[in-house]
């Protein structure tokens, strides 16, 4: 399973958020840190603050910080946000699934286990996990805003 940039980018988002906490972040410094395109940046932002994860200030000074503390972010509610389709193989949509051998078939059960298995590991961790440790070094690569 392979998550999509959009997932990959809203949690360096987050991680960048949480290393700078006491800062008022701009797209425009974080799109440097990593070097990702801003306009990409731009939805994330956009979408992160719609689903309640950062909060933006807007004007002249204005930027995102967390709008939590990075310990009630849950990375598997952060991956469920930002993928559209957990749908593994083409019968796990049972709508659009044209598969021959879906009645008789025991993969389906066995990559749902899998992906359970997947998101329920990153159920177990926060955003304060991914960067608690690491701060020092991950400030030292990401530079302070």
């Amino acid at each position: 399973m392979q998550l999509t940039r959009y997932s990959d980018y809203s949690l360096r988002v987050l991680m960048y958020l949480a290393v700078w906490p006491e800062y008022l972040v701009t797209i425009e410094e974080i799109s440097k840190a990593y070097g990702i395109s801003r306009a990409h940046l731009m939805k994330v932002v956009h979408q992160l603050g719609l689903a309640g994860f950062v909060a933006t200030v807007r004007g002249r000074g204005g930027g995102i910080q967390l709008a939590r503390a990075p310990e009630e972010i849950s990375i598997g509610k952060v991956v469920r946000h930002t993928e559209e389709n957990l749908a593994i193989v083409e019968c796990f949509e049972p709508t659009t699934s044209q598969c021959r051998i879906e009645s008789a078939c025991g993969l389906r059960g066995v990559l749902e286990e899998a992906r359970d298995a997947f998101l329920g590991t990153l159920d177990r961790y926060t955003l304060a996990d991914l960067v608690a440790r690491r701060r020092k070094p991950l400030a030292l690569l990401l530079t302070a805003p």
